[in-house]
């Protein structure tokens, strides 16, 4: 094929794309996506053939890379036996699955509900804790992304529901944990004031009202901002006092993203339930898993549990699920990511000094951020909170030369994520920061 054929080909796939598609979280005019052909490992290849590495595993779900085949072989398998039954009905594929996630998750989680994705995940811990407790409100943090159904909207603290938050579900209460980067009065004084704020609010709403505390296990599209040393059993423990559930979030923070099956065992806490999604197909497939505790289960034993999905526990999706499990272990990516982690850390401290705007550098694992700013001293950011689209001509820019010198990444704000997949190697990551250095270096010329 000539080259003039493909670039028409291309052309053509992203006009129908624009033309009779709508795009998320995004103006539908004046923007350029890119026409992805193929992918294969820690890259992607558009029609024109050009590479680009992908540092934010596309949302942080490709956790396993692009193209591995095994996972395609495992749903070819499962579709030719049967690709469809109802919920009500059982494969092996859904039990293997389930006993293999009891098997990494968190003592005394031993039972899950599949969905078709996080926000279903988030949606049906809401209700079940409801269900479970009795109870009716949801507390939940600001500068938190936990889906885009109305629930998950709701229990998220996310700029992009602003835009419908006049109608979210009721009964969903936030609250704020002041940022560390920018907190003047020592961390453990930021432990402090954090927990006494939760605790007022729980006062506030009264205890006897709460049915549980969501948290993601680790902070993730709002800036991977860190809880202070201790905040997750601080929470624990006030869940523990007054009965309420602690629902926590791994749909981008889960299966090894942070070095360990699950963020909050970075944290040594046991939440009541886990709602996640993402890594668990490495997104191969849509799949979500709400996670729960034999205790919570229990009590459905001999009562109606008022849950369900036309798709949940989907065969083909599971088997995707079982297979990319497998991969995890087989390929050693959980070890891979706690050294390429720490590698990265290591690499970033010599850009840091190169570069006057870089401010903060936040990571856990493979899911970290870069934070640009102004000025290190007044720590004003490249690009605000939300930031409005004449606020971001600096920050597009970046993205702009990011893309133009091959790499697909999550860039939000002032933030430039750092997620790629959990398969990736040195010689990767260095390729991939020294296109972030070189993009940097117009965020640079902004900065005193």
């Amino acid at each position: 094929m000539s080259q003039s054929k493909t670039l028409s080909e291309a052309k053509g796939i992203i006009q129908d794309n624009l033309d009779y598609t709508l795009f998320s979280w995004s103006k539908q005019k004046g923007i350029s996506p890119i026409a992805v052909k193929y992918g294969e490992g820690v890259y992607l290849y558009d029609y024109d053939g050009k590479r680009y590495i992908d540092f934010s595993s596309g949302l942080m779900n490709v956790n396993i890379g692009h193209g591995n085949q095994r996972v395609t072989e495992a749903v070819m398998k499962q579709m030719q036996e049967i690709s469809y039954v109802t919920p009500s009905c059982v494969t092996k594929a859904r039990g293997e699955l389930g006993k293999k996630v009891a098997s990494v998750a968190p003592k005394g989680l031993n039972r899950t509900l599949f969905t078709i994705g996080g926000a279903e995940a988030i949606d049906n811990a809401v209700k079940l804790a409801r269900m479970h407790t009795g109870r009716h409100k949801i507390l939940a943090r600001y500068q938190a992304y936990h889906g885009a159904t109305y629930g998950a909207m709701s229990a998220g603290g996310d700029p992009r529901k602003l835009a419908s938050d006049a109608q979210q579900a009721p009964n969903f209460v936030h609250f704020d944990i002041p940022i560390l980067y920018r907190w003047e009065y020592g961390e453990e004084n930021l432990l402090k004031d954090a927990i006494e704020n939760l605790q007022r609010m729980i006062a506030f709403e009264g205890p006897q009202n709460i049915a549980a505390i969501i948290l993601e296990g680790e902070s993730g599209s709002s800036g991977c901002l860190k809880y202070p040393v201790g905040y997750m059993k601080k929470v624990r423990e006030l869940c523990d006092l007054h009965d309420i559930l602690l629902i926590a979030d791994e749909v981008m923070s889960g299966w090894g993203r942070t070095g360990k099956w699950f963020a909050v065992e970075n944290h040594g806490v046991i939440p009541d339930m886990i709602a996640t999604a993402k890594g668990i197909t490495s997104g191969y497939l849509p799949l979500g898993a709400l996670i729960v505790s034999d205790k919570i289960a229990s009590q459905f034993d001999d009562k109606v549990l008022f849950l369900g999905l036309t798709y949940s526990a989907h065969p083909v999706c599971c088997a995707a699920g079982l297979e990319v499990l497998k991969i995890y272990e087989d390929d050693g990516l959980i070890e891979n990511t706690i050294a390429m982690g720490k590698y990265i850390d290591e690499t970033m401290g010599a850009l840091i000094k190169k570069h006057p705007s870089i401010g903060d550098w936040r990571n856990t694992g493979l899911l970290g951020c870069i934070e640009l700013v102004k000025n290190r001293q007044s720590k004003e950011p490249m690009a605000p909170y939300n930031a409005k689209p004449d606020e971001m001509a600096t920050m597009n820019k970046v993205a702009a030369r990011l893309k133009d010198l091959g790499m697909y990444t999550f860039v939000r704000w002032n933030y430039i994520f750092v997620a790629p997949p959990l398969c990736i190697n040195k010689e990767q990551v260095d390729e991939g920061l020294a296109m972030i250095s070189d993009a940097i270096s117009i965020a640079d010329e902004h900065a005193s």
